[in-house]
């Protein structure tokens, strides 16, 4: 047996009931067997895929807080740092009810390649909690928020774990933990990113995944000699990774048709309104029927369906294993040329392949999402500076990064043999970089 099925095997026998964990760390290593196998010896001797499948440290404690009733509340609260081979932990906290260990893992683990890639000095971790935020009041929030924050403090800093923003995790949350953070160590530093303007926040960190995944995808297009110019674009999700693609795709020509929330879809054949959705969305947190009631031609429908819809280009912005197998080849059957992932694995291993044998371009969230990273990363660099950069800066140094993480992985895909292949070109990247340094500092 191969020394990346022995891991692979350890893994699940290891990780019992963690489906997501599996598949990420089963993608990772599929992509890997051409590297390994040219350092085989090496590599199993120092046992370095064990090492970086396991995570570095699991924190897991009970979150409990004081609902509007009088009800005390409990949930479950998770930090996995994962790799600090190449710099401190960096990675979101998501609050949502789906949280579990497995998932935690999954995402800490996808987390150390992405970071690996923006070329910064970053490691990889996530969090998060079963928490819902929907429906809940502000008081609510700020006491989960607060209890979070006095276990999860004891174990970040500014060099040490750095947590970002994920699902369920926007401004308002990040600002309540901030608080909190501050008020126990006394410390006003940069351990948290996409902090408030006032606070410490960066410029273009708001619109960073969502522009660079669209700054990506623009030069996977160009150095693929497909136009950017009037491509129609499905999109699903319509948080701030969906609303923000949509915003940068409609700059540089395109027309998005479609989103989606947990209920159900929009089609917007006039292509979506930028103006509504955000009102919807960021203002009022209200569903998608409120969309449908402001445009006339748009169409709402329950459930899912954003893959049927007949597009140039599309983009899966909402959350893991949204598009399977049926849905890759409706988008292929209505002539789909690009797929690029703004959410976390939201396609399936399965799904992946077909879309990848049919000839389309297919890039990973690994690659295309980590404009959301990146940009935090300058956050810390602001942060750490005590500076303050604008918009056009931070935008300017995320689309080179972005630019710069397609040809990386472009590159690492023909070196080794994969042409056109952006999953293993990514992996292989990410890996790389990470497998060097963990080799340097010895056994630890």
């Amino acid at each position: 047996m191969s020394y990346v099925d022995e891991v692979y095997e350890l893994v699940v026998q290891k990780n019992p009931a963690q489906p997501e964990f599996h598949q990420a760390v089963k993608e990772v290593l599929e992509s890997l067997r051409v590297v390994i196998g040219k350092n085989e010896k090496v590599y199993r001797r120092d046992a370095l895929l064990e090492r970086m499948v396991t995570p570095e440290r699991i924190v897991m404690f009970r979150v409990p807080w004081v609902d509007d009733k009088g009800q005390v509340q409990v949930n479950n609260g998770f930090r996995v740092q994962f790799n600090s081979a190449i710099g401190p932990y960096k990675g979101g906290l998501r609050f949502h009810p789906s949280v579990n260990l497995g998932i935690i893992k999954f995402l800490g683990f996808e987390q150390v390649f992405k970071n690996s890639l923006t070329s910064l000095a970053i490691g990889g971790g996530k969090g998060g909690a079963d928490f819902d935020p929907k429906g809940k009041s502000d008081r609510e929030v700020m006491a989960f928020c607060q209890s979070f924050m006095t276990e999860l403090q004891r174990h970040i800093g500014p060099d040490t774990d750095v947590p970002a923003g994920d699902i369920g995790v926007g401004a308002r949350e990040i600002g309540f933990m901030y608080g909190q953070y501050k008020k126990i160590r006394n410390a006003y530093e940069g351990v948290l990113t996409g902090k408030g303007l006032s606070y410490g926040g960066s410029l273009a960190r708001t619109q960073a995944t969502g522009y660079g995944l669209l700054y990506l995808t623009e030069e996977l297009m160009k150095c693929n000699g497909i136009p950017v110019k009037d491509q129609i674009v499905a999109v699903s999700g319509a948080g701030n990774v969906a609303i923000y693609a949509i915003e940068k795709a409609q700059q540089l020509g395109m027309k998005p048709v479609t989103c989606s929330d947990s209920s159900g879809w929009i089609y917007d054949p006039d292509g979506i309104d930028l103006k509504v959705l955000k009102d919807v969305k960021e203002v009022k947190r209200a569903r998608l029927t409120e969309y449908a009631k402001k445009r006339k031609k748009a169409e709402y429908h329950e459930g899912k369906g954003v893959w049927g819809v007949k597009c140039d280009v599309a983009l899966p912005c909402a959350t893991q294993n949204e598009l399977d197998l049926a849905d890759a080849k409706k988008l292929v059957k209505n002539g789909c040329k690009v797929v690029c992932e703004g959410a976390n694995m939201p396609t399936t291993m399965d799904a992946t392949a077909f879309l990848q044998k049919s000839g389309v371009l297919f890039v990973c969230g690994k690659a295309a999402n980590a404009g959301g990273v990146a940009t935090s990363a300058l956050e810390m660099s602001q942060n750490s500076e005590r500076l303050s950069w604008t918009f056009e800066e931070v935008d300017g140094k995320l689309k080179q990064i972005m630019v710069n993480i397609y040809h990386n992985i472009d590159d690492a895909a023909k070196k080794y043999g994969k042409k056109g292949d952006y999953v293993a070109g990514a992996n292989i990247a990410g890996f790389l970089k990470v497998a060097e340094a963990m080799q340097a500092q010895g056994i630890v």
